[in-house]
């Protein structure tokens, strides 16, 4: 199945359905079944010792598999995680941004199950791992 929505189409979509959260995420690469989104850490992101929290790493890895299935059926706004596992394995580095490589693994008509891997930019080993299940309306 080919892409239904470009870079520029989702990152609008995002501005559009998710105003609040819009300059947190910028999509970096695109293509079927994959995204590269890079979460723009900030003082509201980080937990006391300067690191990122564990909601802002959850927040990356769901909307990544959240962009990777837009991109892949359209804008369904309404597409809701069903189901999630995150796996924290290293410290992020202090005030840099996260990077997410997440890849659809499943893509059907009513579900999709997306993993990601957590980069804190400039380290070469993953700092979160998270497995994610979408449900998808129907069409």
């Amino acid at each position: 199945m080919p892409l239904q929505m470009t870079a520029a189409e989702l990152q609008d979509f995002v501005s559009e359905v998710f105003p609040q959260v819009k300059d947190d995420f910028v999509i970096e690469e695109l293509e079927e079944m994959r995204v590269k989104v890079r979460m723009v850490i900030g003082e509201q992101h980080l937990r006391p010792g300067g690191t990122v929290s564990g909601p802002s790493m959850f927040a990356l890895a769901d909307v990544s598999v959240y962009l990777a299935v837009m991109a892949m059926i359209g804008p369904k706004a309404l597409a809701v995680t069903t189901n999630s596992s995150l796996d924290f394995m290293r410290k992020p580095a202090a005030g840099v941004d996260l990077i997410a490589e997440c890849r659809l693994l499943k893509l059907g008509k009513v579900l999709a199950v997306g993993d990601v891997l957590l980069f804190s930019e400039g380290m070469a080993a993953p700092v979160a791992r998270a497995s994610m299940t979408y449900s998808i309306p129907p069409r």
